[in-house]
Order: structure tokens, then sequence, then C-alpha cells
């Protein structure tokens, strides 16, 4: 039996950003019961020169909507990036997941050689399908993923690996 990229992409990831829900759920619950402004969870960091909370969980779920699109040449859907409360952030898991949700299998046919492209203001990236989901995407969805955990256990939120892994 293969195990196929959707396998690895869609319900892998939909896991994790329903996991990462529960635990800003949790840093929520905890902001209200030791007093303290949840802003400073949203603004949090690890280091002086790393992104926030909020940057972090924007990056993943770019991570998680635009590998699904471009691996199955649909076009990745533009979010304005200006989520600033924890509503805000459970909305974009939300609609990260909904995203994921709406692919289906077959979508996913060929994706390892797909040729995928990726631009930036400093140049591009080329990758074929698959090195574009084993080598940028999954690092840089767990990068993001486990920064944000990070980030609020730091903090002081009662988070374990539990909650990292979920059910």
């Amino acid at each position: 039996m293969t195990i196929s990229i959707y396998d690895q992409l869609v319900p892998v990831l939909t896991g994790m950003l329903s996991n990462l829900d529960a635990i800003l759920s949790k840093a929520e619950a905890d902001a209200e019961a030791r007093n303290i402004d949840p802003q400073v969870f949203l603004d949090g960091r690890i280091a002086p020169d790393m992104l926030n909370l909020i940057k972090q969980v924007q990056i993943m779920t770019d991570m998680a909507k635009g590998g699904a699109s471009r691996l199955t040449g649909n076009e990745v859907p533009s979010w304005p990036d200006n989520e600033q409360t924890f509503a805000d952030l459970h909305q974009r898991l939300a609609a990260t997941r909904s995203h994921l949700a709406s692919f289906k299998p077959e979508q996913f046919k060929n994706a390892e050689t797909r040729s995928i492209l990726l631009k930036f203001p400093s140049g591009e990236l080329k990758f074929t399908g698959k090195d574009y989901f084993l080598k940028f995407v999954i690092p840089n969805f767990y990068f993001h993923y486990t920064t944000a955990y990070a980030i609020l256990r730091h903090n002081g939120v009662q988070i374990g690996k539990r909650d990292f892994m979920g059910g």
C-alpha cells in the first residue's frame, strides 16, 4: 500500500490545525485565569528576532492552504493577514481546515511530479511536487506550529506533548 500526498497532507495537517485551535483555547483560558492581557500571548515571541504568535499561525496556515492548492494545480486563496485576537486566529484555523476539506484524494493525482514555482521578491524557488511537499511545506508548517506552541508554553500556558499531538 502506498501513502499518497493527500494522505500525508490533508488529514494530518487538518489534525494539527485542530490541535493548535485547542491549544489557543487553553491559552485564552489561562490568560483569563491568571489575569494576563491576552495580547501578551498574541505578541509573544521566543527571541527578539523571531515572529510573534499571530504571525506563526498565519504562516502555518499559509503552508497548509498553499501546499494543498499548489499540489493540486489550484489557485492559492489570498487572505489579508489581519488577525489581531484569539477569535481571529480561531477563525483563520477554521478557514484553513475548511479549505483543506474541499480537496479530494483524486485531485492529488500526479502531485509528486507537478512543477511548483514560488516567486519571492528575492528570487524564485522551483520544485517538483514531491520536493515542495517534503522539503518546503512540511518543514515550514511544523516549524511554525512548534514555535506557536513554544511561545505559549514559554509564557506558562499549561500545555504538553498530548496537546501538541492531539487525541
